[in-house]
């Protein structure tokens, strides 16, 4: 269960990005720069994308979409910090955003996505007890993102992680939910609940290699080889076009695991 749980950390170096000041290009200039920040994340250049997101969020306090996608990005990056003091800056940013959005709007999936993957960054770097209020928190957001999309890949995903995290509690964690936390919910979740997930987030967008990975390490922690080397199977048929490191290292992990499977 851990290397399902753990951030692959990269060397992640910080650029500058001169824009032009927000108030000389008027409401319309929102809209340009919108764009240009999505184009800048679909390159792959996140850091840019972010300065453009932050910089219509200094003119415009409630811009939803670029509150969200700043959210976002800041839990991406932080993932690719290996020292905590640099993850919980970047998370707490991201839930400060995602916050500022979801009372703009609680009832899009956006928002309430943003909630849910800022807590559960969050409760990575946080205590035993944070940690396991925040996963708790976690559901209701993803309920909230999946209610108003349901085609929503990423959530779906999380979910998945949920499911899993919740039914594989030790015993210290599920006495500190008795203690602390009132209890456990009435039904339990299960890993048939995690696994149905992973597939529901792979349905929706089947060229995410992590949705694979993370589901075959669902069936690797159940001892269910055939279900671990189908589903490494069915990520390396993908044949999946690998953009950044991230991507690269899931494939190495993936192509490791099922050639020990297979000698």
């Amino acid at each position: 269960m851990r290397i399902l749980l753990k951030a692959i950390p990269i060397l992640f170096i910080m650029l500058g990005f001169l824009l032009r000041p927000m108030d000389a290009l008027g409401d319309s200039g929102h809209d340009v720069l919108l764009k240009k920040a999505y184009e800048l994340k679909e390159q792959y250049k996140e850091t840019e994308a972010l300065a453009v997101y932050e910089q219509i969020i200094a003119a415009d306090e409630s811009n939803f979409e670029a509150l969200c996608q700043a959210s976002l990005l800041h839990s991406l990056m932080g993932n690719r910090f290996s020292d905590d003091s640099r993850k919980i800056t970047h998370f707490s940013t991201a839930k400060a955003y995602a916050q500022r959005a979801y009372l703009l709007d609680s009832t899009d999936a956006r928002s309430n996505y943003a909630m849910a993957l800022s807590l559960s960054c969050l409760a990575m770097v946080s205590g035993p007890k944070q940690r396991l209020a925040m996963i708790s928190q976690t559901k209701s957001y993803l309920d909230g993102a999946l209610e108003a999309d349901d085609k929503h890949a990423d959530a779906w995903h999380l979910l998945g992680r949920w499911y899993f995290k919740m039914a594989n509690l030790n015993f210290a964690e599920i006495t500190t939910y008795k203690v602390m936390l009132g209890g456990l919910a009435d039904r339990p979740a299960t890993n048939k609940e995690a696994i149905f997930a992973m597939e529901m987030a792979i349905l929706n967008n089947p060229n995410n290699l992590r949705y694979y990975f993370d589901l075959a390490n669902i069936y690797q922690e159940m001892k269910n080889k055939e279900g671990c080397v189908e589903t490494l199977r069915r990520a390396m048929a993908q044949n999946l076009d690998l953009h950044t490191k991230e991507e690269l290292e899931l494939s190495r992990r993936c192509k490791i695991m099922l050639e020990a499977y297979q000698n």
